[in-house]
């Protein structure tokens, strides 16, 4: 199942902790899993659970109609989620409210559900100060009490944190159990403020190596299954009860498994840019087919190629957020004009794309491909399906049939590690400082995130930190100002003295004015980033779509220091890339 990779001897080894007998080197410095996953021994400790609730103290009260009332413990405990979210606007939203209310009574007891029956006569203020005064004695902790949560914290990493897989010490991603609390979603979810309950042992489903030691659930109780499957790359998994998805707990994105997959991913990227011209060329002459499932096939296929959509899974019984992709479409999802704006043939889009993310987009297209819009339309009521011969399974049988291992995902990693690549070439300036070539870097991952409709809600505390960038920006400058007179009145002094002292007097100044004028330049750059970036999400392009052999290349050919563009954690998983690419590296 592995073979040795003799041609590359690249770069640094890990700095992994290491056992005896156990290797830390990173698998493109030994050997490779040619399937992408299969292990042949694999040992861990398991998972570590979320600790038994703690009541509140009794000087601590939740009030109904102004009056205290004790809860029992199930209840009081998922009030407390509630409390700790007071002051969120998630807390505000009606659809929130209505779904914590309906999954709390679940919580209450008989007693309980007659006597609380409007959530506006709760009050949960005590419970909120308890919790705000909780978190402020946490930052004002001594550094004695800091330390030993700190050693804990370690001895926890040293025990679970790591697992054995043939004979490489892996660090493990996420070995601690999702405590319980409110379902958030992101966008507006219809699943938002229902319970997601505690996850118990009995939940989990254990994936070790028959000749393992087998890790020991807590005392008292035990695993859904233990399972043999070296097929898959999770230690542990669970179904959560909100959407029915299955979590997982996986290897650290610097592991071997994951640092190849993770190159596999960018190949096959790679590959697809290597027939996208012959692919391209299909789809544009099945747009004229004398088969109606064709042309909506090849339709969609553009959109999926120009737009970066998803291709939209077809939905499971009982769920309820109204998302769709491509693929699922409906015709009142789309709009068309001959003419907008000075552009013929615009598209009008408007659904709701994963997590409830809003895609608006108006988008000028082909003749051919407006006219068999207009085509796929007729005799359509508003629900239904646009590509009504079409759905995401045909869909991807034909990527297969053009491309080994195409998915629609792969349309949308090339068309996003180009776009970067290009927008790098097109922004950057060799003249320019480091926080320059950053913003410029900014502005080209920016042009990805948009692409692929990376979205965000502006953070709570956005006008609060760009008035105090504010602050920091006008403070400089009257530094920079007092600075230019300082450098004046030296300059004044030399030319009626002329004498060395003076000289160096104002090349000091000098000095002071460019230092100044580059942090001014390197604060207004990180004002307009901010600004530009209030409602785009630049992480999930970079971390799940990007190439990073093209980040790191552009960093090492224009001077910028790899850490100004991933974090110590980014650059754990990209480990490969920071190896591999060279400066002159081309996607």
């Amino acid at each position: 199942t592995c073979a040795i990779l003799a041609t590359l001897t690249l770069g640094v080894g890990s700095s992994r902790p290491t056992r005896a007998g156990v290797s830390n080197s990173f698998w493109w410095q030994e050997e490779r899993y040619t399937d992408g996953s299969k292990w042949r021994f694999l040992e861990h400790k398991g998972p570590v659970f979320v600790p038994a609730y703690e009541p509140l103290p009794e000087k601590v009260k939740f009030y109904y109609n102004g009056k205290p009332m004790k809860l029992s413990a199930p209840a009081e405990e998922v009030a407390t989620f509630f409390a700790k979210m007071l002051d969120h606007e998630y807390t505000t939203k009606d659809i929130f409210r209505k779904n914590f209310y309906k999954d709390w009574r679940k919580e209450m007891t008989s007693e309980e559900k007659s006597i609380i029956t409007d959530l506006k006569k709760c009050d949960f203020s005590e419970m909120n100060e308890y919790f705000k005064a909780q978190s402020e004695a946490r930052k004002q902790m001594s550094k004695e009490e800091k330390q030993k949560i700190k050693e804990e914290n370690e001895r926890l990493l040293s025990e679970y944190g790591f697992c054995i897989m043939d004979n490489h010490r892996e660090r493990i991603g996420n070995f601690r159990i999702e405590p319980p609390g409110l379902f958030r979603g992101r966008g507006d979810h219809p699943k938002m403020g229902m319970l997601k309950r505690r996850i118990r042992p009995e939940d989990v489903i254990i994936n070790c190596s028959k000749d393992s030691k087998h890790p020991k659930p807590p005392p008292g109780t035990k695993w859904k299954e233990v399972r043999h499957d070296n097929k898959v790359t999770w230690l542990a998994s669970w179904t959560e009860n909100i959407q029915g998805s299955i979590k997982y707990i996986m290897l650290n994105p610097s592991s071997r498994i994951k640092g190849e997959k993770d190159w596999q991913k960018y190949e096959t990227a790679r590959r697809l840019k290597k027939c996208v011209d012959r692919i391209r060329t299909q789809y544009r002459e099945d747009w004229k087919s004398k088969e109606m499932r064709i042309r909506q096939r090849a339709v969609a296929l553009y959109f999926i190629d120009k737009l970066a959509l998803r291709a939209g899974n077809e939905k499971e019984e009982g769920e309820t957020a109204d998302t769709v992709g491509c693929c699922s479409l409906r015709v009142e999802h789309i709009k068309l004009f001959p003419k907008m704006d000075e552009q013929e043939y615009v598209v009008e889009f408007d659904f709701l794309g994963k997590d409830s993310i809003r895609y608006y987009n108006k988008i000028p297209v082909e003749k051919r491909v407006f006219k068999n819009l207009q085509l796929f339309l007729e005799n359509k009521q508003p629900e239904d399906d646009l590509f009504d011969r079409l759905n995401t399974s045909i869909l991807n049988k034909h990527l297969q049939e053009l491309m080994d291992g195409l998915t629609a995902k792969v349309f949308r990693t090339y068309n996003a590690s180009i776009t970067l690549q290009q927008q790098l070439k097109e922004l950057t300036c060799c003249d320019d400082s480091i926080p320059a070539k950053l913003l410029s870097y900014n502005r080209a991952n920016r042009a990805v995130a948009i692409l692929c409709n990376h979205q965000r809600a502006p953070p709570k505390t956005f006008e609060k930190s760009m008035q105090n960038l504010q602050t920091k920006i006008d403070e400089k400058q009257n530094q920079l100002s007092a600075a230019r007179k300082q450098l004046k009145a030296a300059k004044a002094n030399h030319k009626a003295s002329h004498d060395d002292k003076s000289k160096k007097a104002v090349e000091v100044k000098r000095k002071a004015v460019q230092r100044i004028e580059e942090q001014l330049m390197k604060l207004q750059m990180q004002a307009t980033d901010r600004e530009e970036n209030k409602q785009i999400a630049l992480g999930t392009s970079k971390l799940n779509y990007l190439d990073p052999r093209i980040s790191v290349a552009w960093c090492k050919k224009w001077g910028v220091p790899i850490e100004k563009i991933y974090n110590k954690t980014q650059r754990e998983k990209f480990a490969w890339a920071i190896d591999m690419a060279e400066k002159d590296y081309e996607f």
